[in-house]
């Protein structure tokens, strides 16, 4: 090979090794700036469909509502509850309004569970709650999350196939989903119905929490749909 040859190869190869180093910088900046202003990120981008259980849980980062960035493989070692909410739907204010909801999630955090609620629902729907509105109906309704996350681009509530308000989501401290469903067996808007209905989130931490294998795994969730960002 002639070394004018030689040196196009070398600058050939320096050039391509430049793109492919901005290239890396560029999405990681995308990734940061994506998490600055708010935005959701998913991590495990390649996920497609919505897991199922006994599928590894996808990673992303949310925003809570005060501002503060959480992912979800930093609870690795913990079992961590995903609960879709929405205050405009009658569904999440049955459970909120009866204390049923926040003694669920009082129960969990009590064992080391972390609970996530999120909050899917677009800027442009008519009961889109921001930020601080969020914040004060959670604390007015006595709710007790580790953490209310906005989702309004819907890129978590998509990635996990999230339909209803509620739903819920658990997955263990293997970040393996193991539970998909309704918050109870009775799919009604109705209060009354909440004493007389299995409770699918107690039963199914109280079962894993001793070991045993998770009864109902996977149950219908009810409740009102999730207005996602078109």
């Amino acid at each position: 090979m002639s070394s004018s040859s030689s040196s196009e190869s070398r600058s050939y190869r320096a050039a391509r090794n430049a793109r492919a180093a901005l290239d890396r910088a560029s999405r990681r900046a995308v990734m940061t700036a994506a998490v600055a202003l708010g935005a959701t990120f998913l991590i495990n981008s390649q996920a497609l469909a919505a897991p199922a259980v006994g599928q590894p849980a996808p990673d992303f980062i949310g925003v809570d509502t005060a501002g503060k960035q959480h992912r979800l493989s930093d609870f690795a070692g913990k079992f961590v509850v995903l609960e879709w909410t929405n205050p405009g739907c009658p569904f999440v204010r049955k459970h909120y309004g009866s204390g049923s909801m926040p003694a669920t999630q009082k129960a969990a955090t009590a064992k080391g569970v972390v609970w996530l609620a999120i909050n899917s629902t677009e800027r442009a729907a008519s009961d889109y709650l921001k930020p601080t509105a969020l914040d004060a109906w959670m604390k007015d309704q006595s709710g007790a999350p580790t953490a209310v996350l906005m989702d309004e681009d819907g890129v978590i509530g998509r990635t996990y196939g999230a339909r209803t308000t509620p739903h819920i989501f658990i997955v263990d401290p293997k970040g393996t989903l193991v539970y998909a469903g309704g918050i109870d067996s009775i799919p009604s808007s109705r209060p009354e119905d909440i004493k007389t209905a299995t409770n699918y989130v107690n039963q199914a931490l109280g079962e894993a929490f001793d070991g045993k294998a998770i009864s109902a795994a996977a149950t219908r969730p009810y409740g009102c749909s999730i207005k996602y960002k078109t």
